[in-house]
This record gives C-alpha cells, sequence and structure tokens, in this order.
C-alpha cells in the first residue's frame, strides 16, 4: 500500500477532494462478484444463525460510538512532518479499505433484497458499519487540510471481480485480521500511552468490535454453503459475450459441485490465508514499518502476532490452516520483504534503462514465487486438531 501524499492543488478538479494515490500490488481492492448466484443461495442449512448474527446487526452498538471529541482539536499540528505524512498514509489505506468494503456490501443489498432478504438486510448492516468508519478516517484526514474524494474513488477504482465463495473467504479474513489488528494496537497504546500519537486509536477498542461481527456473518455465512443452491444462472460469458441456456444453468452446478470438494476447500483455505498474511506482512515490514516505530510498535512483532491469531480464528471455519509454528513459515516471509526491498531500490535508480532494471529485478521476482509456492507447499494444520484458547 505505498501510497504518496497528495495536496491540495489538485482538489479544485475533483470536487475538493484527495487525489488517491498511485495504486500499487499492496493497494486495497474494491470487488464485485456473481449477484445472480448470490441471490438465489439457500441459507436454510445455518439460516437460525444468521438470523440471530442479522439481530446483533440490528442493535448497532456502535451507533453513537464514531463521534469526535475536544481531544482532536489541534492534535494534527503536534505532529512531525515525518509521522504527520506516515499517519495521513495510514488513514488513507484503511479509508479506502473501508470504503472498498462500504461499495461491496451495499450493492449486495440492494441487488439480492428481492429474492433474499435476510442476506441482503446483514449486508445492508454492514455497509453501514463500514461507511461509519470510511467517514470517521476521511474526517480525520480533514483535520490535515486534505480529504479523500469518495465519489472519485467508486467512478475510477478498478473493480475485482471474484466469485461468491472467494469473496467469502476473503472477507472473512479482512474483517477477522482487522479485529486482530485494531485490538493489538489499542491495547498497545493503553499500555504505552505516549505512544499515542492521535486520538483517532481511543475509538479502536469498540471499532474493531464491528469488524469482529462481520467476520463471524462470513463465518455463519460459509457454513450455509450449499451443496445445492435454488436455481444458478442460466448465462454464460465468453470473450465479452453473454450467452443464456437452460444447460449452462447445470454448469453452474457442477462448480458449485467443485468448489464445495473437501479437497477444493482445503486448496483454496490456504490460498486465501497465505495471500492475506504475505500481503500484510510485505506491506506493514516495507512500507508502512515506520509508522509501526512511531506507535512503539516493532512492525515484525506486530504482525506476528496478529498472523498467528488470524490463523487460530480460521480454524474455527476453514478445514485447515497455516502452520504459522514452521520455523520456515516466517523466514521465507522475511525473504520476501528483502527481495521487495532490493526490488525498490532498483526501481528508484537512476542507473539503467527499464529493460535493464526489468531484468536485475527478474531474479527477485523469481525468488518471491518460489517463496510463495514453498509456503503454499507447506503441510498445513488440520482444523479440528487444532482449537487452541481463542480470545
Amino acid at each position: 500500500m505505498a501510497q504518496s501524499t497528495v495536496e491540495s492543488k489538485n482538489k479544485k478538479d475533483i470536487n475538493n477532494g484527495k487525489i488517491p494515490a498511485k495504486e500499487t500490488i499492496l493497494s486495497p481492492r474494491f470487488y464485485t462478484t456473481d449477484f445472480e448466484a448470490m441471490e438465489n443461495m439457500d441459507l436454510s442449512i445455518n439460516e437460525e444463525e444468521l438470523e440471530a448474527i442479522c439481530e446483533e446487526f440490528r442493535k448497532d452498538y456502535n451507533r453513537h460510538h464514531f463521534v469526535r471529541n475536544s481531544e482532536f482539536e489541534g492534535a494534527a499540528e503536534k505532529l512531525d512532518p515525518e509521522t504527520r505524512e506516515l499517519f495521513v498514509d495510514f488513514l488513507e489505506g484503511s479509508c479506502t479499505s473501508e470504503f472498498s468494503g462500504f461499495l461491496l456490501y451495499k450493492e449486495l443489498s440492494k441487488r439480492i433484497k428481492v429474492k433474499n432478504p435476510l442476506l441482503a438486510e446483514c449486508f445492508a448492516h454492514m455497509a453501514r458499519d463500514e461507511a461509519r468508519h470510511a467517514g470517521f478516517l476521511n474526517k480525520s484526514m480533514s483535520d490535515f487540510g486534505l480529504q479523500l474524494d469518495l465519489g472519485f474513488l467508486t467512478a475510477n477504482k478498478d473493480y475485482t471481480y471474484f466469485p461468491p465463495r472467494s469473496i467469502f473467504y476473503a472477507t472473512y479474513l479482512s474483517e477477522k485480521i482487522g479485529y486482530w489488528r485494531y485490538i493489538a494496537i489499542y491495547r498497545h497504546l493503553e499500555k504505552n500511552p505516549d505512544s499515542k500519537i492521535f486520538p483517532l486509536f481511543n475509538y479502536f477498542e469498540n471499532w474493531c468490535q464491528d469488524e469482529n461481527r462481520h467476520g463471524d456473518f462470513f463465518d455463519a455465512l460459509m457454513k450455509a454453503q450449499p451443496r445445492t443452491v435454488k436455481s444458478l444462472s442460466q448465462k454464460i460469458t465468453i470473450g465479452g459475450s453473454t450467452f443464456t441456456h437452460p444447460i449452462f444453468d447445470y454448469f453452474h452446478r457442477f462448480r458449485y459441485f467443485l468448489n464445495n470438494l473437501p479437497l477444493t476447500s482445503k486448496l483454496w483455505s490456504r490460498f486465501f490465508l497465505l495471500a492475506v498474511f504475505a500481503t500484510m506482512y510485505a506491506r506493514d515490514l516495507g512500507v508502512k514499518k515506520d509508522f509501526y516505530n512511531s506507535l512503539g510498535l516493532d512492525a515484525r512483532d506486530y504482525d506476528q502476532f496478529v498472523i498467528n491469531k488470524t490463523n487460530e480464528t480460521a480454524a474455527r471455519v476453514f478445514p485447515v490452516v497455516m502452520d504459522v509454528y514452521d520455523k520456515s513459515f516466517y523466514g521465507r516471509l522475511d525473504k520476501i520483504v528483502e527481495n521487495n526491498k532490493v526490488l525498490s531500490d532498483i526501481a528508484n535508480s537512476s542507473d539503467g534503462n527499464k529493460v535493464s532494471k526489468t531484468f536485475k529485478k527478474l531474479p527477485k521476482y523469481l525468488s518471491n514465487g518460489y517463496q510463495l509456492l514453498r509456503l503454499y507447499l507447506l503441510k498445513p494444520l488440520d482444523s479440528k486438531d487444532f482449537q487452541p484458547s481463542i480470545r
């Protein structure tokens, strides 16, 4: 999430908003999915738990939590220029990530409302929470004379398509890892108040409970994953052209059947766990390391704590989880961080042209690919044998 600060000279062109920074492979993504498949999901397998979670959403425990107080007055001016830039970068990435969740959940709530009202209501409540988080973060950005133009983001961001099952995996992990990230920062600053650089962090304890409830929803939704569904799409898109025929319904049913095989679930679980963990580790120990230092946190210790806890939590719903206790696990992630540092140095070097730089980068790209492959092939832990006490 290497995002630079763009000052207000460009604000006028985009409704007085902050231009989003250059997107990288570590930047937050905006997602879309198969809405027709979502609206036709049969939730009867776990409808009672989903209804209970929806009732929790209706109570809206944090309705009055995100209210700014006098501590925010003048807080931005107290930060030195370096810390200010690091914190603004954190605010931008966090706001973009929360707003991404809002857009996905809001669109889902609208598109599936008629055929799947319970699911639609849950997504509407989560969209409410994500919008509240994004707005609160954006308000903090305004303390620094900046504001992210969310309308500009909506219209100009590229949207990545994920099928529903992948959305469940990715968003479940995103919400749960968000919980552990926020609560770890809150508890650290509670013990070390001198490291609290901005009053925003006072809100993290209740804030992370929203993330936890969202994760619980996706937990319940994955438990309700149907072996069959009420009806699937009779459409298929090939090369940008859409074809309609009843036989395509059977194709989609077969695809869903394959996705629900135990082996398939194990492979996807490992893929998404590794993708989320490796992305966070590379980002936090790379471009975000100085930000965590400004909070008095060691980025490596912090990330390893968050990864270990998220891995434990995922064992509640995923059939397998990563063996983060294998001595090679963090060693290979550290190697990726080292490679990324060299890649960054090559990219920023004034020596050589684009072609020569590409050849210099190639060994490091190959090394990263090799490290990720070895991590993926690392023998996973079977979740039924790995259920540590989670608090």
